[in-house]
């Protein structure tokens, strides 16, 4: 029996658990594909107080160390569901349950998509969700950032360090992210700005040739030339699968508000996968914290 079972192995995930064991409950994370989500992505974090640089994945198994050496267990195996039998909550994998007395979902998100015909079938031949994983593949050719967020600042910025020419697509003519990344972007002189244009298709047939954009203030249809083009557009939450266990909302967030407490008592939502104005680097882990210490109250 775990004291507290902990769905997601990002920032929110293994900051719940380093302060369980802290506490001295028994945790385990159970995470399906790679410790660390999706900051293990990023080149460098300059955002998260008393780091002044860091890379995500430096930063990420440095809180995996940590939850580990304070004896948090950790799984590698799909969560397939949530049932509760007589207060006990209990996980359901693949291959085996894990019965706990609480429960954090700590999922995060996916990375949407455009909704292109041909994206899906171009993925990983010229069309990429992660720039840092792919920009190194692209040196000295031209490229497309889609997005007008700080994530879509990060990798065009990221990307002009390889890449002879790197053009940021917006269908807005303002970019919703943070001034100074726009302003750091003006001075590069290899990123162009492309505003208040839609990408409509995609050039290639095996690899990325180009980007078909539709300018939506003229209506007129144009062409770029591009070898990759890197999706930054949002991101999407993993929660369907807890639908019936706990109350989302119509976006598929968890409803769960600073207490990170959700609609079933004992089960928590922390990190970006739940209802939340500001999806950070900093939310994620005071989430974790929040979390894990709500638990312990609620088995006190």
């Amino acid at each position: 029996m775990y004291d507290i079972g902990i769905i997601g192995g990002g920032t929110a995930g293994m900051t719940a658990a380093i302060y369980g064991q802290r506490a001295g409950k028994r945790t385990v994370i159970i995470e399906s594909m790679n410790f660390g989500g999706q900051i293990t992505s990023s080149h460098n974090v300059e955002n998260y107080p008393g780091i002044a640089s860091v890379s995500g994945s430096e930063f990420s198994m440095n809180l995996l160390d940590q939850a580990m050496k304070l004896g948090t267990e950790t799984v590698m195996e799909q969560v397939t569901g949530i049932r509760e039998e007589g207060g006990i909550k209990i996980i359901e994998t693949a291959g085996k349950e894990y019965p706990c007395r609480t429960v954090i979902i700590a999922t995060g998100v996916t990375h949407r998509h455009m909704g292109l015909e041909k994206e899906i079938q171009l993925t990983g031949s010229g069309v990429s969700y992660c720039a840092t994983c792919d920009g190194a593949f692209f040196r000295g050719r031209d490229v497309a950032v889609i997005g007008g967020g700080n994530t879509a600042l990060q990798d065009a910025e990221f990307l002009s360090n390889y890449c002879n020419k790197v053009y940021l697509v917006h269908r807005r003519d303002e970019f919703r992210g943070d001034s100074s990344l726009v302003d750091a972007l003006k001075q590069r002189d290899n990123v162009e700005f492309v505003l208040s244009a839609t990408v409509k298709d995609i050039v290639g047939e095996t690899m990325v040739e180009g980007l078909i954009l539709n300018n939506k203030k003229t209506g007129e249809d144009f062409k770029i030339e591009v070898a990759g083009v890197f999706v930054a557009i949002g991101q999407i939450p993993q929660n369907q699968l807890f639908a019936d266990f706990i109350k989302l909302d119509a976006d598929g967030f968890i409803l769960a508000s600073e207490d990170c407490m959700t609609s079933r008592p004992g089960v928590y939502a922390a990190g970006d996968c739940r209802t939340k104005e500001v999806r950070q680097l900093t939310t994620a882990a005071a989430d974790g914290a929040v979390a894990a210490l709500a638990a312990c109250k609620f088995m006190v």
